[in-house]
């Protein structure tokens, strides 16, 4: 499994490789004012990612607050006493 599993790394690595070197023309991104930006179209899409993914995790960072503030308020879990068998946790605290 562990082969199959670097097999499709490998190969999306080269994808994204391959497609970077087919787009690497210069593209420009127009800004207000008659500002422009040239830049390699591989670059453009990179960031646009990258700003995607920053904007996603800064739109869950509020829900990540509500939930961590409802799991420290939560009584802590206790095990009776009669029972063997050894239950997780209904919450795991992750340091942060």
């Amino acid at each position: 499994m562990r082969i199959l599993v670097w097999a499709f790394r490998a190969f999306l690595f080269f994808a994204l490789f391959a497609f970077a070197l087919n787009n690497s023309h210069e593209v420009v991104v127009r800004w207000f004012f008659g500002h422009e930006w040239r830049s390699p179209l591989v670059i453009v899409v990179l960031l646009a990612f990258g700003m995607g993914c920053a904007l996603g995790v800064l739109a869950m960072v509020p829900a990540w607050w509500h939930h961590r503030r409802n799991a420290h308020r939560s009584p802590p879990v206790t095990v009776p006493a009669g029972k063997d068998e050894v239950q997780a946790p209904s919450v795991i605290h992750d340091g942060i």
